[in-house]
């Protein structure tokens, strides 16, 4: 169940994504990445998308680890 829920937040974060790359009043990039964060938790495929995006854009790590670290305590906590 909690795998489900998990997997059912982190496509509908992907989607907010994908609607706030076209609408003006969403964080499309912001939603995309704690989308396949929360993804990455159960494919590891996702964590490697992540890394190589993470590599072209070193100055979010720090920002991105912080992320992880709130969703992983969250998603623990379920």
């Amino acid at each position: 169940m909690k795998k489900i829920m998990v997997l059912t937040l982190g496509i509908i974060f992907i989607l907010l994504g994908l609607l706030g790359l076209f609408l003006p009043f969403l964080q499309g990039i912001l939603f995309l990445i704690i989308g396949f964060i929360i993804l990455s938790l159960y494919f590891p495929q996702v964590i490697t998308i992540l890394k190589k995006y993470l590599h072209k854009h070193p100055h979010l790590v720090e920002k991105i680890e912080k992320i992880e670290k709130k969703i992983k305590e969250f998603v623990g906590e379920i």
